[in-house]
């Protein structure tokens, strides 16, 4: 082995192993704190006003300001490039879950929650995906959302087409419905694979 190999494998490391110390149920019971980066600001001001997935209607704007304090400020940096973001947020006045739901769409039958986007889940978090039209410091201003005014934004990512729209994926019992699997993806003008 030559020099330069040998000082190369002097300086690897055994691979790590994070999570030999921690335990399937202490995950599964695991109690999670988190804090808003910041809060939406909308038009919408009642629960049962906002659409259900907003791409089936008209798209609606908002604003989304971050918390000052937090350089917010340079985490926004190069995010003015992607034409969509997923917002993460909390769904701040929902109380409880319910095991099953009626879907607004197709027949009136009972489904899985976790197999719809129905926002009473067991932990009310809601994920959007909205068209970022510009950020001005720490307010982003958003279209085609479905969010209430005053809902606490836990995070934001950028749309990955090349990531985030699947074309094989299937719709469940959703292809009973009259809606087509092309329609979200072609409303919110996003590039399909």
């Amino acid at each position: 082995m030559s020099p330069p190999e040998q000082q190369k494998n002097k300086r690897r490391k055994p691979p790590k192993s994070y999570t030999d110390d921690i335990s399937h149920s202490d995950s599964a019971s695991l109690h999670i704190n988190m804090q808003a980066i910041g809060v939406v600001h909308s038009n919408y001001r009642e629960r049962f006003a906002t659409p259900r997935q907003p791409v089936l209607g008209e798209p609606q704007t908002a604003q989304i300001r971050l918390n000052g304090g937090m350089n917010f400020d340079q985490a926004l940096q190069d995010l003015d490039g992607f034409s969509h973001i997923w917002v993460i947020y909390w769904m701040h006045l929902n109380r409880g879950w319910n095991p099953t739901v009626i879907p607004p769409r197709g027949p009136k039958i009972r489904r899985g929650t976790l197999a719809t986007r129905a926002p009473h889940r067991p932990n009310s978090i809601g994920l959007s995906a909205v068209c970022l039209k510009s950020i001005e410091g720490r307010t982003l201003h958003i279209e085609g959302h479905d969010m209430l005014d005053g809902t606490p934004v836990l995070d934001i990512k950028p749309y990955l087409p090349y990531a985030d729209a699947i074309a094989e994926a299937t719709s469940g019992w959703l292809a009973e419905t009259e809606l087509p699997d092309s329609v979200s993806l072609s409303r919110m003008d996003i590039p399909t694979p």
